[in-house]
């Protein structure tokens, strides 16, 4: 029979417990292991039937239990302390209250999803266990991060199999007050409420909840309010969800809503308002149009707005292909957000360019409005997520700054990095240095951790089978599957196509042999979900699942179903070999290898995110890609890399891993902890944010007042008018022979229209050059000017260029905004280079 109604029954904690409310709503015991065991302590059955989440605890937990530890003083003691070190940790100074330098007095830190705990599911991937990590180092690191994001009532659905190993969606409903959060309320308790406005005369409302996390309060927007039509209602039933007008005002509530959550929040605790503004992906775009509206409503105009907001953002790209990125009709977007809708009282058609694409639609498309493109036209610095997601983002979006080259488009690398206390198995931070652990210790070690491994996965794979329909008198065979003994690969992800799931299975009678081997067997884990409407996803699937339902090697492969975080941190503490194949190099940065690099996992990847610029023989294996070997045809590129795969595994890793002493496994092991660990970490991560991006994002937005930005606006103008009369004239170099080590004088006539010399930098681009005269180790020389505008109205600019290279030598010149309120030279983009004749000449001088 079903209820007709829900609620919850809260327990009411007697007085020496009341700090377990505290240190249950505080997702700090998330990563903090001794507040962890403490609180399974209440009760270890209800902890485990719970799914280890402390607020389902204790509303469940009995009241003669709670009397029981009331008038247990050792517990209450324990209590004390923990609650005591949590106070501690939210008030002591740590490293930002330490650092050196003016820093940001608060940073807002938007994105669609958070991955915190499997006790607060709102991440479907990588893109929120990102953000969550963020936020916990944020914390860590005492950085005064507020993050906001969405709260999803269905979070992201939960995955099983049926019968013939095909992907099933179930999306359970989540009740705010069963979370660990509370309602954000102002003045007598009132609940707090983000309105926005919606064409036709409709209003979408959310109220905010709070998570407490360490540190870091997260605000989350929540459509399900009454007083919502239906739809509206459903904004935020579900990560990821809806079509595109749905996808559309999910987004406008986490960029324009969150905004205004954030203002409430700050107004009712007190909190510093933020001085940067980080957007984790385009999803969160939008913030920059409210922020906009904000300042335009005080009398500054759009444009001087325009670059106030500008200089205190800070835009992330995760996204390696254009075909990843949020696209609306520019028609929905006009609709929603012109006249009649949300941020109607902003001119549209300035509202409308900050999001259109450089390249006008193909006839008969209609014109995108690219929430991309928006995040970098509204944002002053932004960033890859690795050394080589860095360059592609660099080409992908160069055409938002056309007349550069893509290495000089102004988009950074951070490369993610992972919360350690959150992804390291307890076994190994309960050592003080893992890396010096005899062998024996750490071999036993690690054997441990795949022990409990083989155990979890035994556990999961007969839930697993149930679901699919089978009886118990059937599953026998499951305590026979994997053994703590065999080399122990892990493969689990999101399933889009280029993650390429299936490619291990590419020679299934090959696979089959290593698998079976009878003297170096491996065994493999798989998890991962595909997107509920990606099709191509689960066929691949159910392509692996068939194959691991085959007597014959379900011993030694399983697929398990409803990856998660629960699920993830027992697969990168047992597995010994983390295996990552991707299309190279759609792979952005890709953080499950770094977690289990903390556990002591070795790599066995595809040069790809993250990997290529850390991957080392002490850390693991390459796989070779075969792009430039296959001719474009994507069928032979996998045969030969999965050759490749093959050829690794019988001929390197199972050798290596089963090698009498083990030695070399070892040392790999050791190398992998010691010295790829500290690389990998999230702390590292919001350091390098904090110093390279937050810091100037914050010093920006001081120097931007309504004077200064009206000042850079005016100049923008300016500029834009009058650069189609700057020019590049003539260029002369002396007559003297170049030599190594002297200098080659240079003088060029430049045409600036109305601008003046101050307005303007000149530059000479210097360097080698190849056999097409491309200029390689390019770097510039400033002209400087020599006297005034001749009786053509060229100005001549002087420099001399050092000749540091043997060999062919060229250069070119080029004309650039100069303003100390731009971030760089390429901000506008706008440059002016030499006409097509005149940018040969001279060039490929051989230096003697």
């Amino acid at each position: 029979m079903k209820a007709i109604r829900r609620f919850s029954v809260t327990a009411v904690l007697p007085e020496p417990l009341r700090p377990l409310r505290e240190l249950a709503f505080n997702l700090r015991w998330s990563w903090h292991p001794d507040t962890r065991e403490l609180l399974r302590s209440v009760d270890p059955d209800g902890w485990r039937r719970s799914g280890a989440d402390p607020v389902r605890l204790l509303a469940t937990v009995t009241a003669d239990r709670l009397a029981a530890l009331a008038a247990d003083r050792g517990f209450v003691r324990r209590l004390q302390v923990a609650a005591g070190d949590l106070r501690d940790y939210l008030t002591e100074p740590r490293w930002y209250q330490r650092a050196e330098g003016e820093l940001p007095r608060s940073i807002a830190y938007f994105s669609p999803e958070f991955g915190i705990t499997a006790a607060l599911p709102q991440y479907s991937g990588g893109l929120g266990i990102l953000a969550g990590d963020h936020l916990k180092a944020a914390s860590d690191l005492g950085v005064p991060v507020i993050g906001v994001g969405l709260l999803y009532r269905h979070g992201y659905f939960r995955q099983t199999l049926d019968a013939d190993g095909w992907q099933c969606e179930r999306y359970p409903v989540l009740d705010p007050r069963e979370l660990p959060l509370t309602e954000l309320t102002g003045a007598e308790g009132t609940p707090v409420r983000v309105t926005l406005a919606l064409p036709g005369g409709r209003t979408l409302a959310a109220r905010v909840w709070r998570a407490e996390v360490g540190r870091v309060p997260l605000l989350l927007l929540d459509s399900a309010v009454d007083g919502n039509a239906p739809a509206e209602r459903d904004v935020t039933d579900r990560l990821y969800g809806g079509g595109s007008e749905h996808r559309l005002l999910q987004e406008m509530l986490l960029g324009i809503g969150g905004v205004r959550a954030l203002r409430a929040y700050c107004r009712i605790t007190g909190h510093p308002e933020p001085e940067v503004f980080h957007m984790n992906e385009g999803h969160a775009g939008f913030l920059g149009p409210e922020r906009i509206r904000e300042l335009d409503a005080l009398g500054i105009g759009f444009d001087a707005a325009a670059r106030m907001v500008r200089a205190g953002t800070v835009f992330t790209t995760h996204t390696p292909v254009p075909a990843g990125i949020d696209r609306f009709p520019e028609e929905l977007v006009a609709r929603h957000l012109g006249p009649g809708g949300e941020l109607d009282t902003l001119d549209s058609a300035a509202l409308l360019a900050l999001g259109r694409e450089p390249d006008a639609p193909e006839p008969g498309h209609q014109a995108q409005f690219n929430m991309a493109v928006l995040g970098l036209r509204t944002a002053q610095r932004a960033n890859g997520v690795s050394t080589l997601h860095g360059a592609v983002a660099r080409d992908m979006f160069a055409g938002l700054w056309p007349g550069f080259d893509p290495d000089e488009v102004p988009i950074t690398t951070v490369t993610n990095g992972v919360h350690a206390p959150t992804w390291t198995a307890d076994a190994l931070t309960r050592v003080e240095d893992p890396a010096r652990l005899t062998d024996a210790e750490l071999w036993e070690v690690r054997r441990g951790l795949r022990e409990t491994l083989v155990h979890e996965v035994r556990a999961r794979l007969r839930d697993s089978w149930r679901q699919r329909g089978a009886g118990e008198s059937e599953l026998g065979w499951i305590e026979d599957v994997l053994d703590p003994d065999v080399l122990t690969l892990g493969f689990a992800r999101r399933v889009p196509s280029y993650k390429r799931l299936t490619l291990m299975l590419r020679d299934p009678q090959r696979f089959k042999a290593l698998l079976l081997d009878p003297e170096r067997p491996i065994q493999v884990v798989v998890a991962g979900k595909a997107h509920p409407a990606d099709e191509g996803g689960k066929r691949l699937i159910q392509e692996l699942v068939r194959f691991s339902d085959d007597p014959e090697v379900r011993h030694r492969i399983v697929y398990l179903p409803d990856y998660g975080m629960a699920m993830a941190r027992g697969l990168y503490a047992g597995c010994d070999v983390w295996l990552n194949n991707p299309l190279r190099p759609l792979e952005a940065c890709g953080t499950s290898g770094m977690k289990s690099a903390l556990n002591g996992g070795l790599n066995l990847s595809v040069r790809d995110g993250w990997w290529d610029e850390w991957c080392d023989p002490d850390f693991g294996w390459e796989i070779p890609t075969a792009d430039g070997l296959s001719g474009g045809d994507p069928e032979r590129r996998d045969a030969v890399e999965a050759a490749a795969l093959y050829r690794l595994l019988e001929e390197q890793v199972a050798p290596c891993f089963y090698a009498r002493g083990r030695g070399r496994w070892l040392e790999m092991v050791r190398a992998t902890l010691g010295r790829l660990g500290p690389k990998v970490l999230a702390e590292r991560m919001v350091r390098e944010y904090v110093t390279g991006l937050y810091a100037p994002a914050a010093r920006a937005h001081r120097a931007m007042d309504a004077a200064a930005a009206a000042d850079l606006a005016a100049y923008a103008a300016r500029l834009q008018r009058e650069w189609p009369n700057v020019a590049v004239g003539h260029v002369e170099t002396g007559e003297e022979p170049p030599v190594l080590g002297g200098a080659l004088p240079l003088r060029a006539g430049i045409l600036l229209g109305e601008l003046e010399p101050a307005e303007v930098e000149v530059q000479a681009i210097t360097g080698t050059v190849d056999e097409s005269d491309q200029l390689l180790n390019a770097e510039p020389v400033t002209l400087k000017p020599d006297g005034g505008p001749d009786l053509e109205g060229h100005w001549t600019y002087t420099a001399d260029l050092p000749l540091r290279h043997p060999g062919p030598f060229g250069y070119t010149v080029r004309v650039l905004p100069s303003h100390p309120l731009l971030a760089g030279a390429a901000e506008l983009g706008l440059v002016a280079l030499p006409a097509g004749d005149l940018a040969t000449e001279e060039t490929g001088i051989l230096l003697r």
